[in-house]
């Protein structure tokens, strides 16, 4: 179908460049809009961060990195391991001018404007997933559940009192937990911490991959088409995204949606477009058939991590690393977790264990990028959800396939606006 053809009647054919979870649920919104779907990916689906995250559904992860305070913190964590930061050394050449921009939103004035504009792709996440996987066979991997978030002691808990402050500001409902009462909700950390925070209206997906999966193949019989291959480009004529160059042929379309994460920015040059974004290497360990599980998905603020129950292991998640996309992984990142894992639940024992390295997208002020580019019609973004992608991928896959069908969601999109960081300068 042409684009004339395609607007007279409002059925579009939509490449979907990216099977992660984004991608996946922009997809599926779209078929259910009534359009037609093509979803390519390199690997297939779930191939990336969309498999190795958290697993977590967390409605209340407004707050980002960058809270006041970081600039001053961030060099002793560097130097310090066992610390949850990371660098290789020899990245930071080209790391330094996204770390700055970065940096600069270090302060409570930022904090407050990311979070306001996170709180609507993240903030219902569990309805948003439940009525995404309504009818697919995904369903099973939904969990609704508390969070509990663990702290050392009380002093502890004071410390994020600035975060907390910002999430009940926006509604988030949370109780306060003495450590009998953490005991007794958790008494596989023993008296490990001495206070926490009930953390309500939150989720989980106990097999991230399975799920994102599952999704895909529902897609597929719904009549969606899946593409097992690279793109290299965005076929531009007149002003207009007309499909993309995949595994060497053209596939031609109406409009294509770049969900690809960390990886989003190779599609984007010559657009003229300023996008700022860098990974944030996370990792994960899996400790399958464990002695013990939390019940619910657990942080530890002590070392950052999150430790999820999953169908038949527990993953321990976290860790930062700013090392690029082409390096291996690192064997520090890991050897902490493993580290923090034993320090929390110090009797565990498990038959296997597993690990991986995978890559959040990061733009620089910490905000997901959707929307329509500018300066080419029919070319949407939906990336740069962070530690988030998992939590906002089903609001944000709505949003996209609700402006490619002409609706407009009940939402101001000008924090997301892709060219939000201006144009690139000419060299």
């Amino acid at each position: 179908m042409g684009p004339a053809a395609a607007e007279s009647s409002g059925r579009k054919h939509v490449i979907v460049v990216g099977a992660g979870i984004v991608g996946v649920s922009t997809a599926i919104w779209l078929r259910r809009d009534g359009h037609d779907v093509t979803l390519v990916d390199r690997e297939g689906p779930a191939g990336g961060t969309s498999y190795g995250n958290a697993g977590l559904l967390a409605s209340g992860s407004i707050v980002p990195v960058t809270g006041p305070g970081l600039i001053a913190k961030a060099p002793k964590m560097l130097f310090d391991p066992n610390q949850p930061l990371f660098l290789r050394w020899s990245y930071l050449p080209k790391l330094l001018p996204w770390l700055l921009r970065y940096l600069s939103h270090a302060n409570a004035e930022d904090t407050q404007r990311i979070a306001k504009a996170l709180v609507p792709i993240v903030g219902d996440c569990v309805n948003d997933h439940q009525a995404l996987a309504t009818g697919t066979g995904a369903e099973k991997y939904i969990h609704p559940s508390d969070y509990l978030v663990a702290y050392d002691d009380k002093a502890h808990f004071e410390g994020d009192a600035f975060a907390w402050s910002i999430r009940k500001a926006h509604g988030f409902r949370f109780e306060e937990l003495e450590a009998d009462a953490v005991r007794a909700r958790e008494p596989v950390f023993g008296e490990r911490f001495g206070y926490g925070v009930r953390f309500l209206d939150h989720g989980r997906i106990s097999d991230p991959g399975a799920y994102v999966k599952a999704l895909a193949a529902h897609l597929e019989a719904e009549g969606g088409r899946l593409l097992k291959a690279e793109v290299s480009e965005i076929v531009r004529e007149n002003g207009r995204a007309t499909g993309v160059r995949a595994g060497g042929e053209t596939i031609t379309g109406d409009a294509v949606v770049v969900a690809l994460g960390a990886w989003s920015g190779r599609l984007l040059g010559g657009l003229g477009l300023d996008m700022p974004m860098e990974s944030e290497r996370g990792y994960h360990l899996e400790f399958w058939e464990p002695s013990a599980m939390p019940s619910t998905p657990v942080a530890v603020a002590s070392g950052k991590f999150l430790l999820t129950p999953m169908d038949g292991r527990l993953r321990a998640a976290g860790v930062v690393e700013f090392g690029g996309l082409q390096a291996g992984p690192s064997e520090a990142p890991l050897e902490l977790l493993r580290r923090s894992v034993r320090k929390a639940l110090p009797d565990l024992t498990f038959r296997e264990e597993t690990s991986w390295m995978g890559h959040r997208p990061a733009p620089t002020d910490s905000i997901p990028v959707i929307g329509e580019i500018p300066s080419l019609k029919g070319a949407w973004l939906g990336f740069g959800h962070q530690h988030v992608g998992l939590t906002g991928g089903p609001k944000t896959g709505r949003i996209l396939a609700q402006l490619i069908s002409g609706k407009r969601p009940n939402l101001d999109l000008a924090p997301y606006a892709p060219d939000r960081f201006g144009r690139k300068s000419r060299a």
